[in-house]
């Protein structure tokens, strides 16, 4: 990023930080992909709340956006065991903020699991979560009942934007990677698995590079969607497995499970849009397979008569391009900051909560004072 667009960057969100300064100043810890630009956004959150920690996400860390962090506020190590362990979860929170009122800024679910546990048990109080991905939306509001507010900018209009440029980082990645074995898009039925913001980003681009899509989706609404939309969508989830010499797995769940990949034609590639520990289901692969890294960022599945292609470890094949979707992120970085803020107003009731439509307005035209240049 060049100076004059840092300063940019920076002058957005000292604005946007000021506009949603909350009145009492809570401490905060914030998951987070700590991309090149991200430090602009940390700097955001650290002015609206006492920042007590920054969790990278494992997969997404560039050496020295954290560098830059690090000089400011601690960095500790993300994992999904940190926080499925109650004993461990409320320790660690109460080692960075005993005693405070505290906000979770979240990116997937992680503190889903030990949540309850964390707000009974926490010397100070937890205000509540701001979610910001899908996955992690339906982790919380999957729950019967929720022990604090979440606030979600997952289904937020602002997020569209990143969505849909996600959906074509994805499909440039996999792209790129099989282009590095001498292999094309062009002429291999790809097979989408999870029809929605990213999945249908997804199965309209390689729709437009003249790429044969079949969707499947486990709800019949979405079906119907890509239906309309002019996809083929299976009947026979294993029958379209077989069948794809492309599988984009887009569900922010478990897509392929381990008796799945025996499905698999010969020659075919997988890649998903997040991490495997959250898409795939490595762990249940039959021993049989042997992997063998097969060019850059390209594993090769293989037993006896049967062989397949993971891009990426099974991880987000976008984020080894840097996952760029240009200055639109800004747009739900701000909603975020605008989530912590509603949470300080200790007004809503436990459950699921999106940022209120005004708000939304307000970031959006700030947004476009900045960048509809």
């Amino acid at each position: 990023m060049e100076q004059f667009e840092r300063a940019r960057l920076d002058s957005y969100f000292a604005r946007i930080a000021a506009a949603f300064a909350p009145v009492d100043r809570p401490s905060s810890f914030l998951i987070t992909h700590l991309l090149p630009e991200r430090p602009s956004f940390v700097r955001a959150v650290g002015i609206g709340t006492k920042l007590r920690a920054v969790l990278p996400k494992p997969k997404s860390i560039d050496p020295a956006a954290r560098r830059e962090i690090e000089r400011t506020t601690q960095c500790d190590i993300l994992s999904r065991e940190l926080f499925e362990d109650a004993e461990a979860t409320v320790d660690y929170v109460e080692s960075r903020a005993a005693g405070e009122n505290v906000v979770l800024c979240d990116v997937g679910g992680y503190f889903a699991p030990t949540l309850d546990t964390l707000c009974d048990r926490f010397s100070g109080r937890i205000l509540g979560v701001v979610e910001d991905t899908e996955n992690g939306h339906k982790r919380y509001a999957e729950r019967d009942k929720l022990p604090c507010p979440v606030v979600s900018v997952a289904r937020s209009p602002l997020k569209d934007p990143e969505d849909f440029l996600v959906g074509q980082s994805v499909v440039f990645s996999t792209e790129a990677l099989m282009r590095s074995r001498g292999d094309i898009l062009h002429g291999r039925p790809a097979l989408v698995i999870g029809f929605g913001k990213l999945g249908s980003s997804i199965a309209r681009l390689l729709h437009a590079k003249g790429v044969q899509v079949t969707v499947h989706d486990v709800d019949p609404v979405r079906r119907t969607q890509a239906l309309s939309q002019g996809f083929t969508v299976a009947r026979d989830r294993d029958a379209a497995l077989h069948g794809a010499g492309l599988v984009l797995c887009a569900t922010g769940a478990v897509s392929l499970r381990g008796e799945d990949f025996s499905t698999l034609r010969n020659g075919a590639y997988v890649a998903t849009v997040t991490s495997s520990e959250d898409e795939l289901d490595l762990a249940a692969l039959p021993n049989v397979y042997q992997r063998t890294p097969n060019g850059e960022h390209v594993t090769r599945y293989q037993t006896t008569g049967h062989y397949f292609y993971l891009l990426n470890g099974g991880n987000a094949v976008n984020f080894l391009h840097g996952a760029s979707v240009g200055p639109f992120i800004f747009l739900v970085q701000a909603e975020i900051l605008a989530g912590v803020r509603m949470l300080t107003h200790g007004d809503l009731g436990h459950g699921m909560h999106e940022v209120d439509a005004a708000d939304r307005a307000a970031i959006a035209g700030t947004w476009l004072d900045y960048y509809n240049r």
